[in-house]
């Protein structure tokens, strides 16, 4: 049933408020952004009528049998961990998160926005649910947020080891660039998971957020980047590769962005990951139809400016959306070049396992298209342990330096630490 909103955006926010403490909810914002094909749907998903059975080590498998039987919306994840579905890898960190490795369920009530229209899909009374929602408070940010300390897992001397291990794999052959990835952590952290959202959204609008709540597990997540999206017999992804601030007048901003357009490193790694994700969609694409409409394509963002290329591909007659996902998966802007030795080099030096950190959370529609983030710019909760946790990476080629890639990362952590208003302890 559709309805009419006077006030879109506060109407959101309480049809959220309304469905956040149910056992599962998902809601996924673009944000208004214009963005390349578009954001996410602006959907929110809340409580599950049926969840899916995920048979161990046929993750994909499960859902396309789950979505041929119900034909229905699904919500979920797919974590970055599937690789080792994928690939004969194996993941052996510690996850103070604990998210389950894939996860989807088809929820009882869906609400769609368009404009000034939400339709809701529920086999419960959509009068009834619209007059409740209309009802409640229209949740703010706080103030204060958490205010607590994180600390990164691994010290200085170990990711600046870590870095010059990498590129001896370079100079050896064994890959030309690895994403590598440090965790940021706090034990026993007192945390409104569904603040933090509000606090991150309102810091760092993205085209492909989410709030994702498995049970006492939680995902807020501030995305930029596309990892697919199907519609029809087409496919397109969009990798994220280079990054620089935004300038603080117009004049600035053209020079950062020209700045790069023509940095050498930047282009290099958005060209290599390019031709990654032609490779992975060649195995399931028609040959001849996979294209690149744009390459190195600079985006502003409120903070940043983002290099982003698109390519696209028409999947062949009789493949299943589940095969599309998991012969491209996971994501080439997370691991590296070559992919597979990456993944290796990555579960090597890495000292926590990514769970799904630069995996995935997104929808499947009843007839089979779909649309996925990469799981980057994210914090994990898990309520059950008060262990809360993001991660940041970057991606090391021969031309690293090593302490300007830490220096980095620490940068890339303060957006997080402004969210949680949180201090950092360095090791």
């Amino acid at each position: 049933m559709r309805f009419q909103v006077e006030d879109v955006e506060s109407f959101r926010l309480q049809a959220w408020n309304w469905g956040k403490d149910e056992t599962y909810c998902t809601y996924l914002y673009d944000h208004g952004i214009d963005y390349p094909n578009g954001g996410f749907k602006h959907l929110l998903a809340v409580g599950a009528k049926k969840v899916c059975d995920i048979e161990d080590g046929n993750s994909f498998e499960s859902v396309q049998k789950f979505h041929n039987q119900h034909k229905s919306w699904l919500f979920g994840h797919w974590g970055y961990d599937l690789k080792n579905e994928v690939e004969l890898l194996c993941s052996d960190h510690q996850d103070g998160i604990d998210m389950p490795n894939a996860f989807f369920y088809i929820p009882k009530t869906l609400f769609i926005f368009e404009g000034n229209e939400v339709q809701i899909v529920s086999d419960g009374d959509a009068e009834a649910i619209f007059y409740q929602v209309s009802q409640q408070e229209v949740p703010q940010p706080s103030i204060d947020g958490w205010g607590g300390e994180v600390s990164p897992k691994i010290s200085h001397k170990i990711y600046i080891d870590t870095v010059e291990r990498i590129q001896e794999h370079i100079v050896e052959g064994d890959v030309y660039e690895v994403n590598i990835c440090m965790e940021f952590l706090a034990r026993e952290a007192e945390i409104d998971p569904f603040d933090l959202y509000l606090r991150i959204s309102a810091l760092s609008p993205a085209p492909f957020s989410a709030f994702h709540k498995v049970k006492n597990k939680f995902v807020a997540c501030s995305s930029p980047e596309r990892y697919m999206k199907k519609e029809d017999n087409k496919v397109i992804s969009q990798p994220i590769k280079g990054t620089i601030r935004r300038g603080k007048t117009e004049e600035e901003d053209h020079q950062l962005k020209v700045q790069l357009r023509n940095d050498e490193k930047e282009v290099a790694e958005n060209m290599m990951i390019v031709d990654l994700v032609r490779n992975d969609l060649a195995r399931t694409c028609k040959a001849g139809t996979i294209k690149v409409p744009e390459i190195f394509g600079i985006y502003g963002f409120k903070s940043v400016f983002q290099m982003i290329s698109t390519i696209e591909g028409e999947i062949k007659e009789g493949i299943p959306f589940a095969k599309v996902l998991k012969n491209a998966f996971p994501m080439g802007s997370m691991t590296g070049a070559p992919k597979v030795m990456a993944m290796a080099l990555i579960e090597t030096y890495e000292r926590t396992k990514r769970g799904l950190y630069s995996g995935s959370i997104g929808y499947i529609t009843p007839e089979g298209d779909f649309d996925f983030n990469v799981v980057i710019r994210s914090a994990f909760y898990n309520a059950r342990n008060k262990y809360l946790s993001f991660q940041i990476g970057s991606a090391i080629t021969i031309d690293s330096n090593a302490e300007l890639e830490y220096e980095e990362c620490l940068l890339k952590a303060k957006g997080m630490l402004d969210a949680l208003n949180a201090e950092m302890e360095l090791k």
